[in-house]
């Protein structure tokens, strides 16, 4: 299985998240840290919202934060919001793709059945035992001249 960049973001900020429960982050702060584009990240954030699994202020001490415990939210259900638009093999496509051999593929329900493996066996990890303990944070180096 190969997670997307998309779901690799939510991970990072979910964990991020989890580390540090009683805070709020800003997207920029993110972005920064994760050395990734703030509008892609903003993107990621806006579905974790909805999907109910980070919230959400705007303005003065507003941030974000997880919705609810990291106890209460499974990989498998991060996962499954982040990569639902993402097809396993061109005939997991929602419009049944263009791979001549679907018809007879014996090869789709053995992708299907590991596939489903794989989100259950997530489905057995929550977020609070991924979450990211801060000490380990690694300062970014200030941009400027490279010293010679």
């Amino acid at each position: 299985m190969h997670l997307n960049a998309f779901t690799d973001f939510g991970l990072r900020v979910l964990m991020r998240l989890a580390g540090e429960p009683a805070r709020t982050f800003s997207a920029r702060e993110l972005s920064e840290e994760f050395d990734v584009s703030r509008h892609h990240l903003n993107k990621v954030i806006a579905t974790m919202a909805r999907a109910g699994l980070v919230a959400t202020r705007r303005g003065h001490g507003g941030g974000i934060a997880l919705a609810r415990s990291a106890r209460d939210i499974t990989l498998g259900q991060v996962v499954r919001v982040l990569e639902r638009r993402t097809a396993l093999v061109e005939c997991f496509r929602a419009d049944g793709g263009k791979c001549s051999l679907r018809h007879g593929c014996l090869l789709a329900r053995h992708l299907e059945a590991a596939r489903a493996r794989f989100l259950q066996a997530l489905d057995e990890v929550n977020l609070a035992q991924c979450a990211f303990d801060p000490a380990h944070l690694i300062p970014r180096q200030p941009a400027g001249p490279s010293p010679q």
